[in-house]
């Protein structure tokens, strides 16, 4: 049997990326992402603390497919790496960058833009994907004394999976709530995730189990 998780003051519920872009109809649309958002908000209840993460790209981002005349989802070379090109979504200041209108968490205290320099694409909500540049979250947790993450969103095998590990990297404890996430899951991501969190430790939870000392 699962254990019951209890939040507290210590304790922030970070939501990934529910945006237009992400949801049916969007354009990089994660299969029923708009599923998680009626959990989401009534998780977000809960928690005295919360976190929202907005991907916000520059128009010619260097991770659209259409900045380089390639099909969407090649892989290319860049600098850091090997770079998936994805069709343009999350464009600064368009209606695809903007949270999905059933999302309601008016308590959430930031709302941390991620992926705006042109040249790296940003995956996590702690470092950019060079795995160098900073977004300043972990500073942020710091400051205001947190010691647990809560993590739901989209996706579950990309920004998410990024975030959970970043934050276990920045010596947070990590939770993951896996039925408030949904999957692009490109050839096996969804499972490689669930592989890839257990030999790290990282624990995903549903969210029945995960109880709250605010109720708002």
């Amino acid at each position: 049997m699962t254990d019951i998780v209890t939040a507290g003051d210590r304790d922030v519920f970070l939501v990934v990326d529910v945006q237009n872009d992400f949801c049916p109809g969007g354009n990089l649309a994660v299969p029923r992402g708009n599923e998680v958002i009626p959990l989401i908000n009534r998780i977000a209840k809960t928690f005295r603390h919360v976190v929202l993460t907005q991907d916000w790209h520059p128009r010619d981002h260097q991770s659209f497919a259409s900045s380089h005349g390639k099909q969407h989802f090649q892989t290319i070379d860049v600098s850091y790496g090997k770079q998936i090109l994805w069709p343009d979504h999350c464009v600064q200041h368009t209606a695809g960058a903007d949270f999905h209108s059933e999302l309601h968490i008016p308590h959430a205290e930031l709302v941390l833009r991620k992926g705006y320099h042109r040249e790296i694409d940003s995956y996590s909500a702690f470092y950019e994907n060079d795995r160098k540049t900073v977004t300043g979250l972990s500073g942020y947790l710091r400051e205001r004394g947190f010691r647990r993450v809560f993590i739901a969103g989209l996706a579950f095998d990309f920004c998410v999976r990024y975030s959970a590990e970043d934050a276990q990297r920045e010596s947070f404890d990590v939770i993951v709530i896996e039925d408030a996430c949904r999957s692009i899951d490109m050839n096996g991501s969804e499972d490689a995730t669930r592989h890839y969190f257990k030999s790290l430790g990282i624990r995903c939870v549903l969210a029945d189990y995960v109880r709250g000392e605010v109720v708002r």
